[in-house]
């Protein structure tokens, strides 16, 4: 089994609620050095996947929206990043209402105006409307383009990954020995000790909790890699340690700590195979 990386330095392209980039730059060495294929069922906004660079990826989401646009920039980066050059010409608030009202099909078109969106509307937030509509307000940012901006890089990364809209469950329950599974599923921190069913079940009902613990159980039992985050409450603490996993309360403000006495309100939880 090989160091499954390539010499590809990408970064994340959009903005997403929940992002783990604070998670790699300070707790990156929880992954395994080596693994035959890795798995996101939560894809987002990629942190995980864009800072391990695998060779060889299965990547997922049940947001078709956000599937089209990473297949959009795999397919056309250079006309994707003409799209938003012209929406960067013409951004004020009449031309964001004018492209969110906007239903494009063609993928690059598609990906273009989701990172048009994502980067110029309120706090980065994706929400959509009952008919399926994406209804977040204009928000205070204009920059649509960065100087950080690689789509090219992301772009050859992306030619390594198999994208599909699908859920959690068929997406992991396709992962083998050696394969690792990367899974951030939807929650809020903010209210761990404090309502956590009531503000959680908005984003991820608790069935869903106990259906992906079970299939992330099933998973390392074939012999996956499985390394997982979820809001260190203790419903979700007992969900985990009856499947055998290994638990530590990780935070972007403090290193890693498994004693009770270091776990506070803002802190998640790491959840591991080994």
């Amino acid at each position: 089994m090989a160091t499954n990386t390539r010499a590809i330095i990408a970064r994340p392209f959009l903005k997403w609620p929940g992002g783990k980039r604070w998670f790699v730059s300070m707790h990156g060495d929880v992954f395994p050095r080596s693994y035959r294929r890795y798995i996101e069922p939560f894809l987002g906004s990629g942190s995980v996947y864009f800072h391990l660079c695998p060779e060889h990826a299965l990547l997922g989401d049940t947001n078709e929206e956000l599937i089209a646009a990473y297949r959009g920039l795999r397919l056309g980066w250079k006309k994707a990043h003409a799209l938003l050059r012209e929406h960067q010409e013409k951004h004020d608030v009449r031309h964001y209402y004018l492209v969110r009202e906007q239903e494009p099909r063609c993928n690059i078109e598609r990906a273009a105006r989701l990172i048009y969106l994502n980067r110029t509307c309120f706090n980065g937030i994706y929400r959509v409307n009952r008919k399926g509509e994406f209804n977040v307000p204009k928000g205070t940012r204009d920059s649509v383009l960065f100087e950080t901006d690689d789509f090219a890089a992301a772009a050859r990364l992306l030619r390594g990954a198999e994208l599909r809209v699908a859920d959690f469950e068929v997406l992991v329950n396709e992962a083998k020995r050696n394969d690792l599974v990367f899974a951030d599923p939807p929650y809020t921190i903010r209210h761990n000790l404090n309502g956590f069913i009531k503000y959680n079940e908005k984003l991820f009902s608790w069935d869903d909790q106990v259906r992906l613990a079970a299939t992330l159980a099933r998973a390392r039992d074939r012999g996956a890699f499985v390394v997982s985050t979820n809001a260190n409450h203790a419903s979700v603490q007992r969900l985990y340690r009856l499947h055998g996993f290994r638990l530590k309360s990780i935070s972007r403000f403090s290193s890693i700590s498994a004693t009770a006495g270091s776990r506070g309100e803002f802190e998640e939880l790491l959840i591991l195979s080994d």
